[in-house]
């Protein structure tokens, strides 16, 4: 069996966007139980923005190829791996090397995307999707009728954060800069200007009874202020720490301040109640992990292929052009998913 070159762009160190470098190397031919993927659709996100500053929690050592996820197409598969999977189109979630035209994974750690998708719609969907899903429906269990908070709701999780609670039956309040408030009521939020001082009295004023849920990727002191908006039995659900995104170093100590802080909650007689989700929990128990993956991004794509989740797409910029790609990401202005895609 042949080898495949593949072009991968490669974090050398801690760099700039245009700092980045692309290169090639020749793929060996799958292994038992391997298939070669063709990329067909990576995505631009908030863990591979901390990767290019050396800051994201257990990032390996540099030089690296980043991507957290990918949509692409079997072209090859090793022994033991099914030959009719060849020509079909699969997700996979990867944390790392995903920025990448061709890569070499396990068949078992592939997600069937449904026909006829647009493969960045599903890429979309691959961590952001799952990952709403899951503090949607298995951390915060949005009931209907409830009033939840989504802080950055423009974001790749957010804005699937916004669609799935609307899609419970819940209310929604978002945040997001006011360029982007036509685009949250389009999708069923009300909005509210993350860059209003009297941002968190605002949102008290549209929930004076306070709210069931607060899904907060910000994290720092301002976590305490989300707590408070949570009226009795409410959950606060933390899933980043995006406050302390331009501190040096990929030191836990952010992350360890927050969950003494979410501990400490959680122990007071309120009736409410303080997550901190991570997507990777679990990951060193394989199967378990990949079983839950399994189950919950087919059901995302499932919902993406029915019409009912609409993933946002900021922009489609070539694999080649990466750089161009992690400035936009940075630059704070976009709407939904920056995403990677083979050529222009």
């Amino acid at each position: 069996m042949t080898t495949t070159t593949a072009t991968e762009v490669v974090l050398p160190g801690v760099v700039e966007p245009n700092g980045l470098l692309v290169r090639t190397r020749e793929l060996p031919a799958p292994g038992p139980g391997e298939v070669v993927l063709r990329m067909d659709a990576t995505g631009v996100g908030f863990a591979e923005q901390q990767m290019r500053r050396g800051t994201y929690y257990r990032q390996p050592p540099f030089p690296f190829v980043p991507g957290c996820d990918l949509v692409g197409t079997v072209t090859a598969t090793g022994d033991g791996v099914d030959p009719a999977m060849a020509g079909r189109r699969y997700a996979a979630v990867t944390k790392t090397g995903s920025w990448s035209s061709h890569l070499l994974l396990d068949a078992a750690d592939l997600v069937p995307v449904p026909a006829g998708l647009d493969p960045a719609a599903a890429e979309a969907v691959a961590v952001n999707g799952v990952t709403a899903w899951q503090m949607i429906y298995r951390t915060a269990r949005v009931r209907p009728g409830s009033t939840i908070v989504v802080l950055g709701a423009n974001g790749g999780v957010g804005s699937l954060l916004v669609q799935l609670a609307r899609y419970a039956g819940s209310t929604v309040i978002g945040t997001a800069s006011a360029r982007h408030h036509d685009a949250l009521r389009k999708l069923g939020a009300i909005p509210v200007d993350y860059r209003d001082p009297e941002m968190y009295q605002r949102i008290r004023g549209l929930a004076p009874d306070g709210v069931d849920a607060v899904f907060d990727h910000v994290g720092g002191d301002a976590i305490t202020r989300s707590w408070l908006l949570l009226r009795r039995g409410g959950t606060l659900v933390s899933y980043g720490t995006a406050a302390t995104k331009d501190e040096a170093g990929n030191s836990p100590l952010p992350f360890l301040k927050l969950f003494v802080r979410l501990s400490a909650w959680n122990a007071l007689p309120n009736g409410k109640s303080a997550h901190f989700y991570n997507f990777w929990a679990g990951r060193c128990r394989r199967s378990g992990f990949r079983r839950r993956l399994d189950e919950d991004l087919t059901r995302v794509l499932r919902l993406v292929a029915d019409g009912v989740l609409t993933p946002r797409i900021a922009a489609r910029i070539p694999l080649a052009e990466a750089a161009s790609a992690l400035e936009l990401a940075e630059s704070r202005t976009v709407f939904g998913k920056v995403v990677l895609v083979p050529r222009a």
